[in-house]
């Protein structure tokens, strides 16, 4: 028997973000995914040098690696449409939760527990869970912030709302890891190679 998740997950290269905006670069699920789980992986590492935390940055860069995987099945949403009413966000959640459950079992009973756990960013330990599901929430953020300010660079001023919204969300989100990370790295972004070689 062969198994289709793998082959599935790799179809995330397929699945462009940003399907309402005008982007000068467009934007994989796949390549998102990539960032997130880097920048997860950091803010977890800021968190237990700076914050006095002691998080599983591994755990945060494979749920952040994984934390829009439903989106091969149900497609990318725009967010103005997601958070339009509670209705469309519960049944989207709802929509997502069935993708997660299908994705889990397209692999075989060995490794679907490992997988669910990814997949749906749960774990053993509820208290550290709720830490690094804030982690993650706050790399996605981190990374749309990036893209806002790529486009930006690149002369896009259609990514100018987005990038003072995304910004505020990130502050409403009052995680100290995301606010030392724009405070430390995020400026860098806005620099051409030459000037980041340098």
């Amino acid at each position: 028997m062969s198994y289709e998740f793998f082959a599935m997950i790799s179809r995330m290269k397929y699945i462009d973000r940003w399907a309402l905006m005008r982007n000068t670069e467009q934007e994989s699920l796949s390549q998102h995914s990539y960032e997130v789980a880097v920048l997860s992986h950091a803010l977890a590492l800021i968190s237990n040098r700076q914050c006095g935390t002691n998080l599983n940055a591994e755990k945060a860069a494979v749920w952040g690696l994984f934390h829009d995987a439903s989106e091969i099945l149900t497609g990318d949403m725009p967010t103005p449409v997601k958070y339009y009413s509670e209705q469309i966000r519960g049944a989207y959640k709802q929509v997502e939760a069935d993708a997660q459950d299908r994705l889990v079992e397209m692999l075989p009973a060995y490794l679907q527990e490992d997988y669910a756990d990814a997949l749906k960013m749960t774990g053993s330990d509820p208290e550290e869970d709720t830490a690094l599901r804030k982690i993650v929430k706050a790399a996605d953020k981190l990374s749309a912030l990036i893209k806002c300010i790529e486009e930006e660079k690149a002369g896009n001023k259609e990514f100018t709302e987005a990038r003072a919204s995304t910004e505020r969300l990130i502050h409403e989100l009052d995680c100290e890891p995301a606010e030392l990370f724009m405070k430390d790295f995020l400026e860098s972004y806005s620099l051409t190679l030459d000037q980041l070689k340098n």
